[in-house]
């Protein structure tokens, strides 16, 4: 009899890790709602790559899309031209692009230095030296772009790579007054 129950105990233990997993597998991580949304964005305090400290907190009233990216990341590389020139193009409607760098996930600060210069980036670069950022806004992968609205509340999140599409959508609904 002792032996029967047991024989139950491991199929009914595997078969809802199965299904997580199978879910995990089949679930496009865009298609999973950020907990981001419709929430004040998190506040931060970081230093740019210039030495300046800027806080979140000084942007208030002002729409923030804030760019997470690593140097050695290809699809945070294949981005990077759409927002310098989404910034150049609306700098003066009062875009401001923070492009967060995982500093603790980088090989060098020169290949930091090496890619703002490459891709000529004229908004602020911060520096996220221990990651304390990143887990603040429970990033799930590079390049995440995080768009913040005048209220101060998250409006969009586009976790990987963006469509050019999605991010003119999430930019347009920032931009546009409430």
């Amino acid at each position: 009899m002792k032996g029967g129950w047991l024989r139950w105990i491991i199929p009914a233990a595997v078969v809802p890790v199965l299904v997580l997993l199978a879910y995990g597998f089949w679930t496009n991580p865009r298609e999973i709602p950020s907990p981001l949304l419709g929430r004040p964005a998190a506040p931060f305090a970081l230093t740019t790559f210039d030495k300046a400290p800027l806080t979140l907190q000084d942007l208030r009233g002002k729409v923030v899309l804030i760019n997470f990216w690593a140097s050695w990341c290809p699809p945070c590389r294949d981005e990077m031209p759409v927002l310098v020139e989404a910034y150049r193009a609306h700098k003066d409607s009062g875009l401001i692009i923070l492009a967060v760098n995982g500093r603790d996930q980088e090989t060098s600060t020169r290949a930091v230095r090496r890619f703002v210069a490459e891709f000529q980036m004229s908004f602020p670069v911060l520096l996220d030296e221990h990651g304390d950022v990143r887990k603040r806004y429970r990033l799930r992968g590079l390049p995440t772009s995080v768009f913040i609205g005048a209220d101060g509340l998250v409006r969009g999140v586009i976790i990987g790579p963006f469509t050019p599409p999605a991010f003119e959508t999430h930019l347009d609904e920032i931009l546009s007054p409430p």
